[in-house]
C-alpha cells in the first residue's frame, strides 16, 4: 500500500514537501576560554594578550546602528548570508569526503570557518539575537548529522539486499535488525522536537520498507517490535497528527496486525486493530470540533483507514464468534451449507456479519480474502483448515460461499461470464464500488485451490483465464500462467476426484474449458509420448517448461508455485529413476543433472516415464 500516495513510491528517495526542514543544525560556538594554553604561557600570572583581531571587531559599530534589528539590517543580513553560505557548502561538500584525510580536512575547515563567523559578530549582535541564531545553527547541524545516519542506514540496508536479495543468510537477517535498531534511535532522539517532523516521518517509511522485506521471508515476529514504534511514532509527533497523514498511519496499522497474526498471536492483532480503529475515530472527532469543514478528501481518508482496521477485526472474529463456549454445553444447530447455496443473500452468520460490518460488494470480497488468507501456508500445500472444530471449518465453507457470491453477483456480464475493471480492490473498497478486480478474484481461486474446494477452484479458473487471454498487460499474463499451473498439476493431487463442498460456477460443464486448454499447451508437440504413464505428469510438465522456459522474463509466473512444482515432479521423477537399472555413480549424476535444470528435468520425465 501506498505510503502516502506519490509521496510513497520511492521509499528511500523520499523528502515530504510539506515538512521541509528548518535549517541546519548547530553546535555551540567555541569561545576564547576553550583554546588550550601552552605550558609556558599557564606558568605566567599576567593575563594573555588580546589579538588584535578581537581588538578590531570589538571597536566596530554594533548592529542597532544601522538601524532596527529586522531583514533589512546590513550588519544581521551579512551574518545571515555568511551562515548560509557555509551550511550550503557542508552540505554540498560533506559527501566529496571519502577518504579520512579528507574527512578531518573537511571536518577542520568547517569548524574554523563557523568559530571565526562567531568570533566576527558576537560582540556586535544582541545577546538574545545572537543566543537565537546560535541554537538554529545547531538545530541545523543536527538535522544534517540525522539525514546522513538514515541515509548510511539505507545504503547499508541496499547493500545487503544486493548481496543477498531474498535474505537467506542469518547474517543478512541480523545486519537488517541492526539497521532498523540504528534508525529507531535516530527517530527517538528526533521524536521530542517537533520541527524534526520530517525525519520522523521518513523514518518510518525506511522501517516499513525494511520490516515488509522481513515479513516476506518469515520474520514477522522479529519485525513486529519497529512496526509498533514506527506506528507509535506517528501517533506521538503533532505535525504527522494531521488528517492527510492517516492513510501512512493505517498501513503501518495494518502491518502491525499482521505481523500479529503471522506469529500466531490473533487476540493481539484483533485487540490493536480495535485500538487503532478508536484512535482514527479520535482523530475524526477533533476535526469535527474544528471549525474547518470535513471535504471529500478527509472522508476518502477515513472510510480507507476504517476499512482498514475494520478487516482485521473481522480476520479473527468472524472465526472467534462461532467457537464452542467450553463453559457450558448448549448444542447449537447447524445448517446445511449445500441447501444454503440455494437461497437468497444473505444466507449464513458469515454473511450477515458482512453485511453488518461492510458496506459495498468490494469491501466485503477484501475481507474474506484477508479471513481466508495465511502467510504460513503455501500455495500447493493443499488441504482442509487444520482444526477438528467442525465450527471452523463451516466458516471456511461460508466464507468462500460468499467469495463465489459476490464475485457472481457483482462481475457477471450480459453474457453469463466474469468480466473485470483495470482498477485494484482497495480503490474500489475506497470507493464503495461494488464490484471485483481481477488481481483479487485470482487470489481468490487460488485460497479455493488451497482448501481444496476443486469445484470452485476449476470453474472459476477456466472463466478466469478466458478473461485474462484477452489482456496484453505483464501481470495479466502472470496471473494466467499461475492459474494454468494448478490446473494442470490438480489432476495429480485430487486424485481421488473430490469435489468440494461449495457448488461450481453458473454455466460451467464438467470436463471442459480449463483442462482441455492445459491440453492443448502441454501438447501443442505432436510427436510427445507417455510411454504407457499416466498423462497427466507430462501434462504438468509440458505445461511447466511452456510458462517458465517459452515466457519473456517480465511475464513468469509466481516464483514459489514454479519452485514447488519442480519439487512435486521431483517427487515422481525419483520413483521413475528407481525402475532404472543405473549404477550407483550414475545414479547420482542423474540425479544432480535433474534437479539443477528444468529444461533437462522436462526432457528426463519424458524419457523415464
Amino acid at each position: 500500500m501506498a505510503a502516502l500516495g506519490a509521496s510513497a513510491t520511492s521509499p528511500f528517495n523520499h523528502s515530504p514537501t510539506s515538512l521541509s526542514p528548518p535549517g541546519p543544525p548547530p553546535t555551540p560556538p567555541p569561545t576564547s576560554n576553550a583554546l588550550s594554553e601552552s605550558p609556558a604561557e599557564s606558568k605566567e600570572s599576567s593575563p594573555s594578550p588580546v589579538p588584535r583581531s578581537a581588538c578590531l571587531e570589538s571597536s566596530l559599530p554594533l548592529a542597532v546602528f544601522y538601524g532596527p534589528l529586522d531583514a533589512k539590517n546590513p550588519l544581521l543580513a551579512s551574518c545571515e548570508r555568511e551562515i548560509r553560505e557555509l551550511l550550503g557548502f557542508m552540505r554540498r561538500k560533506k559527501a566529496l569526503a571519502t577518504t579520512e584525510e579528507q574527512k578531518h580536512e573537511f571536518h577542520r575547515h568547517c569548524a574554523t570557518s563557523l568559530f571565526n563567523i562567531w568570533t566576527k559578530y558576537a560582540p556586535r549582535l544582541p545577546a538574545a539575537y545572537y543566543n537565537e541564531k546560535l541554537l538554529k545553527v545547531g538545530d541545523s547541524l543536527c538535522e544534517m548529522k540525522f539525514h546522513a545516519l538514515s541515509g548510511k542506514n539505507i545504503c547499508n540496508y541496499e547493500l545487503v539486499c544486493d548481496n543477498d536479495v531474498n535474505l537467506q543468510n542469518k547474517d543478512s537477517v541480523t545486519q537488517c535488525l541492526h539497521i532498523l535498531s540504528s534508525l529507531r534511535l535516530i527517530m527517538q532522539v528526533a521524536l521530542p522536537q517537533e520541527h524534526l517532523c520530517w525525519i520522523i516521518f521518513n523514518g518510518t517509511i525506511y522501517i516499513y520498507t525494511i520490516c515488509r522485506k522481513l515479513m516476506v521471508i518469515g520474520q514477522s515476529s522479529k519485525a513486529l517490535e519497529y512496526l509498533l514504534w514506527a506506528s507509535m511514532c506517528m501517533e506521538f509527533s503533532v505535525p504527522l497528527l494531521s488528517v492527510r497523514y492517516l492513510t501512512w498511519r493505517a498501513t503501518l496499522y495494518t502491518a502491525v496486525c499482521q505481523c500479529y497474526y503471522d506469529s500466531q498471536a490473533g487476540i493481539h492483532g484483533e485487540a490493536f486493530a480495535r485500538r487503532a480503529l478508536a484512535k482514527i475515530d479520535e482523530l475524526r472527532q477533533l476535526e469535527l470540533m474544528s471549525s474547518s469543514k470535513s471535504q471529500e478528501e478527509s472522508r476518502r481518508y477515513y472510510r480507507e483507514a476504517t476499512i482498514k482496521m475494520a478487516v482485521m477485526i473481522f480476520k479473527r472474529g468472524v472465526f472467534e464468534s462461532r467457537r464452542k463456549n467450553k463453559s457450558f454445553f448448549r448444542p447449537k444447530i447447524r445448517i446445511n451449507l449445500r441447501e444454503a447455496q440455494t437461497l437468497p443473500w444473505p444466507r449464513t452468520v458469515t454473511e450477515r456479519l458482512l453485511d453488518e460490518m461492510f458496506d459495498s460488494t468490494s469491501s466485503r470480497f477484501l475481507a474474506v480474502l484477508e479471513a481466508l488468507s495465511d502467510s504460513n501456508r503455501r500455495t500447493l500445500q493443499t488441504g482442509p483448515v487444520a482444526t477438528e472444530e467442525v465450527e471452523i471449518r463451516d466458516v471456511v465453507s461460508e466464507l468462500f460461499m460468499a467469495g463465489k457470491e459476490l464475485l457472481i453477483m457483482s462481475n457477471t456480464g450480459a453474457d453469463g461470464m466474469l468480466d473485470f475493471p483495470q482498477t485494484s480492490l482497495l480503490q474500489l473498497t475506497i470507493k464503495g464500488k461494488n464490484l471485483i478486480s481481477i488481481d483479487a478474484a485470482v487470489k481468490f481461486v487460488k485460497l479455493a485451490f488451497t482448501y481444496e474446494e476443486w469445484s470452485l477452484f476449476e470453474s472459476s479458473a477456466g472463466q478466469l483465464i478466458d478473461f485474462l487471454q484477452r489482456q496484453a498487460d505483464p501481470e495479466s499474463k502472470k496471473a494466467e500462467k499461475d492459474l494454468t499451473l494448478l490446473i494442470a498439476i490438480e489432476p495429480l493431487i485430487n486424485v481421488k476426484r473430490n469435489k468440494g463442498l461449495v457448488f461450481p460456477m453458473e454455466n460451467y460443464q464438467e470436463g471442459q474449458s480449463a483442462q482441455i486448454y492445459v491440453k492443448k499447451i502441454a501438447f501443442h508437440d505432436s510427436s510427445m509420448k507417455t510411454y504407457g504413464y499416466s498423462e497427466d505428469i507430462f501434462h504438468l510438465a509440458a505445461t511447466l517448461y511452456s510458462c517458465v522456459c517459452a515466457s519473456p522474463q517480465n511475464v513468469q509466473p509466481d516464483k514459489e508455485i514454479v519452485v514447488d512444482t519442480i519439487m512435486f515432479l521431483w517427487q515422481k521423477c525419483k520413483l521413475g529413476i528407481q525402475r532404472v537399472n543405473l549404477s550407483r555413480n550414475d545414479y547420482a549424476k542423474f540425479t544432480q543433472k535433474i534437479s539443477t535444470n528444468k529444461v533437462f528435468l522436462f526432457c528426463f520425465l519424458s524419457l523415464v516415464f
